[in-house]
């Protein structure tokens, strides 16, 4: 951490450029730890950007966002590159001093000419002391929110949102810690040392793995995909439903059949809720499948897991939840880790905390977490597209209005 980041993790912010920052007035403090993550948020009806240290308000920027046919888009985003001298190479080699990429296709934080009102060509220009000082604060991977009304983080607690693996646990859940299901405890009622060893030594490598903070998505699968799970785990168990291809053909319904008669139910060929309950639990997988974890560190693939969304149909929003540092009132070894959320699209009648009620992760999942778990990591929930920016070398990029 520079000795700016260190100051503004314990001081309030200030208008230290006349004219281009808003002093932070009359704001109450709350908890707040060294190891706090970064965040910024802009919002393009307000023109301004905000730099929040945990849920609390450090500097206030005004910035000139896209004009008319080349807005900005709103969403969740990561800094994927920095430049301190950078230049436009699609609109003829234009100056970008203290360019902050946010997507591959040419959007960015950088400094330039601020009127009151957007300006550029989608990017998010900055005054030149605030682009210099925010450049100097910020790391490749920490989020930017961009918003179209103005919106903050706000504290959450919830029983979905991660917590770190305590010793108490610790070697209950050693199986669904290193991805295998029950593994360990059979392979200690079967007497086998050799299997429980190599456990072990996968636990102990886990826990070495660099403390990074972890980038997790979570996302509804459409009907398709939901299929085409189904047919993973007929064909798992040996059912033979031909192609894993989302398509309910002849094949998929026969071996159907084939699973309802010998699970003793209702030979139909139909994959109702019932029958598809009793198809995961046969084959040790949570489900329905009808979500999906997606988990990446350092803009790398590293897990995915079936997740079970509750009315999968209906529209979550777009919501980015923040591990930050422990309570530091509480007592050492038992402060559970902080959370902080922000909206990036609301969901239309629905509660932050009745989107979260309706997501279930298994204890598999859970472990895995939470041997990794460490504040700066990060949680989007949405029902958004997310692959057109979030290819090789990036974060989840999930776009609310492109």
């Amino acid at each position: 951490m520079t000795m700016l980041a260190a100051l503004l993790a314990h001081t309030p912010a200030q208008a230290r450029d006349a004219g281009q920052l808003t002093p932070v007035a009359g704001q109450s403090a709350p908890v707040i730890a060294p190891d706090d993550p970064l965040q910024v948020i802009v919002s393009l009806k307000e023109q301004r950007l905000d730099v929040y240290r945990g849920t609390r308000l450090m500097e206030s920027s005004r910035i000139s966002s896209g004009k008319r046919g080349y807005g900005t888009p709103t969403g969740v985003f990561s800094i994927l590159e920095k430049r301190r001298k950078h230049f436009s190479n699609i609109y003829d080699n234009a100056p970008m001093p203290y360019m902050q990429r946010l997507t591959w296709s040419g959007i960015a934080l950088h400094q330039g000419r601020v009127p009151n009102y957007p300006a550029s060509h989608g990017c998010v220009r900055l005054p030149g002391k605030f682009a210099k000082r925010l450049f100097s604060l910020t790391e490749r991977g920490a989020h930017v929110v961009v918003t179209r009304e103005l919106t903050q983080p706000v504290p959450i607690s919830h029983p979905l949102l991660p917590q770190p693996a305590t010793r108490a646990t610790e070697v209950a859940s050693l199986d669904e810690a290193v991805g295998t299901t029950g593994a360990l405890r059979g392979a200690l009622d079967a007497g086998k040392p050799a299997a429980v060893a190599a456990l072990v030594v996968e636990k102990e490598r886990a826990a070495e793995e660099p403390r990074v903070p972890l980038r997790i998505l979570i996302t509804r699968t459409d009907a398709r995909e939901r299929l085409r799970d189904m047919q993973r785990q007929l064909h798992r168990l040996g059912y033979a439903p031909g192609p894993i291809d989302g398509v309910m053909g002849r094949r998929t319904r026969e071996a159907l059949r084939l699973f309802q008669e010998g699970a003793d139910l209702p030979v139909t060929g139909e994959p109702t809720d019932v029958v598809l309950r009793a198809l995961y639990a046969e084959a040790g997988e949570p489900g329905p499948a009808t979500g999906k974890l997606y988990v990446r560190r350092k803009f790398r693939e590293l897990y995915s897991a079936n997740v079970v969304l509750k009315d999968p149909d209906a529209p979550t929003g777009t919501h980015i939840f923040t591990a930050l540092g422990p309570d530091a009132s509480a007592k050492e070894g038992a402060a559970p880790m902080r959370w902080m959320q922000v909206t990036a699209a609301e969901t239309p009648g629905a509660s932050v905390a009745t989107v979260l009620d309706r997501i279930e992760l298994s204890d598999e999942t859970r472990a895995f977490l939470g041997a990794r778990l460490v504040p700066g990591t990060s949680l989007i929930v949405t029902d958004r597209p997310f692959r057109l920016h979030s290819g090789l070398g990036t974060d989840f990029v999930v776009t609310t209005r492109q």
